[in-house]
This record gives C-alpha cells, sequence and structure tokens, in this order.
C-alpha cells in the first residue's frame, strides 16, 4: 500500500486508514481479526479508532473497539507494525452521559484508560474527537503537550473541527512551544452536501481545504467517503442531504468514469479523494472481507489527469 507523510512530522502512514468504529460490537471478534489480518497482509499499518465505539449499539460500552484491538495486537505480537490513532472527548461521562470533554484531568484519566484497554505504552495519533466550548482551548493544548511530553501520546490531531479553530489552535500551539495539530479528521466525500444541511459530523469545507493546501502542514483525513455504501446503489440513493442538482452532475460523472474504467463507483471515490487536488486519507471500513478488497483495490487505481479533471470541475 502507497505511504504517505502525516503533516510535517516525517512520519509515514499508509495512504489508506482502516476505521475500526464497528469491530468488537457490530462485527464480532473472529471476523474483526479476520479484516485486520487481511489489512496488514495488503501493506496498511493505520489504524483509527476511539474511546467511545461504539457507545451507542446495543449492549455497547464504548470500550469494545479499544479493547479488541488490545488484543488482537497482544495475540499477533504486531504493535510494531501499527500506526494507532484514537480519539478523545465524545465519551459519555458516567455521571451525566454527556461527552466527557477535553478539560485536562478528562484527557489525563481518558488517555491513561485507553492505553490500558489498547495494551500499549503510547498512542501514535491522538484526537480531540469533539468542540468542547465549556474548556478554554489553551487548557486542552497544554494538556495535550503534556502527554506528548511524557511520550504517552506520538502526535495530535482534531476531529469535527472548522478550519479557524484549527489554525487557532496551532498557533496557540506555535506561540507555546506545544505539539501541534498534524491531521484533521472530518467528514467526507465525492458529493457535496446541500447548503444548511444538518450533519451530525462536521465536514471537510474548502476552508480547511486551501488552508491545509496553503500551509502544507496538515494532513487531512476523510471520514464516512463512501457515504454508507450509498455509491454501490443506484442514484435514487443519494442521502437526501447530498440530493442536489450539484449531485446529480457529479453521480454522472462519476458514473461515467467508473463505466469507462471498469470500476465500482466507490472504488473511484476513494481513488480520486487519495490523488485530488487535494489529496486525502480516507477511512475505509468493512464488515466483510470482500468488501474490504473492494475497498482496498483504490490504492492500486491511478486516475489520469482528464478523469481527475472531469470528477472535480463537474458541478451543477
Amino acid at each position: 500500500m502507497k505511504q504517505v507523510t502525516l503533516g510535517t512530522t516525517g512520519q509515514s502512514v499508509s495512504a489508506m486508514c482502516l476505521g475500526c468504529m464497528y469491530l468488537g460490537t457490530k462485527v464480532d471478534e473472529a471476523r474483526s481479526f479476520e479484516l485486520l489480518d487481511a489489512y496488514l497482509d495488503a501493506g496498511g499499518t493505520f489504524l483509527d479508532t476511539a474511546n467511545c465505539y461504539a457507545f451507542w449499539v446495543p449492549g455497547g460500552t464504548g470500550n469494545e473497539s479499544e479493547e479488541l484491538l488490545g488484543r488482537w495486537m497482544k495475540s499477533r505480537g504486531n504493535r510494531a507494525k501499527v500506526f494507532l490513532a484514537t480519539k478523545i472527548g465524545a465519551r459519555p461521562a458516567a455521571s451525566s452521559g454527556a461527552p466527557e470533554g477535553l478539560a485536562a484531568k478528562v484527557i489525563g484519566k481518558a488517555v491513561d484508560d485507553s492505553l490500558r484497554r489498547l495494551g500499549t505504552d503510547a498512542i501514535d495519533l491522538l484526537y480531540t474527537h469533539i468542540v468542547d466550548h465549556s474548556t478554554p482551548l489553551e487548557e486542552t493544548l497544554e494538556a495535550l503537550d503534556r502527554l506528548v511530553r511524557q511520550g504517552k501520546v506520538r502526535f495530535t490531531g482534531c476531529s469535527n473541527e472548522l478550519a479557524w479553530r484549527v489554525e487557532r489552535a496551532r498557533a496557540l500551539s506555535r506561540s507555546n512551544g506545544w505539539a501541534s495539530f498534524c491531521g484533521v479528521q472530518n467528514r467526507f466525500t465525492y458529493l457535496r452536501p446541500k447548503a444548511g444541511a444538518v450533519l451530525p459530523q462536521v465536514c471537510i469545507d474548502e476552508e480547511l481545504q486551501d488552508y491545509a493546501a496553503r500551509t502544507g502542514e496538515v494532513t487531512l483525513l476523510a471520514y464516512s467517503p463512501l457515504l454508507g455504501g450509498a455509491y454501490a446503489r443506484e442514484e435514487a440513493a443519494i442521502p437526501g442531504e447530498y440530493a442536489t442538482s450539484d449531485s446529480r452532475v457529479r453521480w454522472k460523472a462519476l458514473s461515467d468514469v467508473a463505466r469507462d474504467r471498469g470500476l465500482p463507483r466507490g472504488t473511484v471515490v476513494l481513488a480520486w479523494l487519495m490523488a485530488g487536488p487535494h489529496p486525502f486519507i480516507p477511512l475505509v471500513a468493512a464488515s466483510t472481507p470482500a468488501q474490504l478488497r473492494e475497498n482496498l483495490e483504490a490504492d492500486r487505481v491511478v486516475l489520469d489527469a482528464q478523469c481527475l479533471r472531469d470528477l472535480t470541475e463537474a458541478a451543477g
């Protein structure tokens, strides 16, 4: 699998990251191990989880994904081969059920708990999972820097953030000599949501793309790139938040490229994300080995300049 550099860290990571949200809940342990083994066999090393996955599944607590990854790495003895990312901040607090947030004392405990569940001494990439407006940004960033200095975390990033807050956080980190965000993980796909659409997560918008491209210091990571399998179905399956005249034009452009190349539309979407004008690291997930193989096939797809222009410039 191709490798890319994470921000300006000098750290190489897989060009496609395996999302592990439902491993241990919707996907049982045996199948989860099979998927993880297949991803590593394909040359992948970048695993993504969170300390709250997946508490909303009936019977789930939020411990499942991290604990499963810990058992898998222990059974395989492969921790050194894995670049491990997790997130903190969105886990429901035991006292209130509200997100735990990003106060310094919460961060310290959350990371210690994640390290225990994962069975490791250090997290390679730690994201803030949400925005915590009740905690000063300086407090959060200083706490993250302390973890880096302690060796419990190697790199830091953020998720579900807007461009101006990313720049504000990085400016504070620069001025204080703290560890700085090297990656931003938000929702993103080929189709563009309608103006004013209410989505459960924050999307990568043009401002954030422009910021990342101009600075060259932050890697953008795209979750939900396949819209829950919508690209594998017919045009009528476009989610309502994306059902616009623009999406219909882009759907046609995507379908034309997929037909001409003899590829699934989802594979083309992933290839476009990795090779477009502002390359992304897509997070892919699967519940079967066949789904995983189809997703990983995008790593071997090369879209020529005309295909990229046709896809990128399509608008309605």
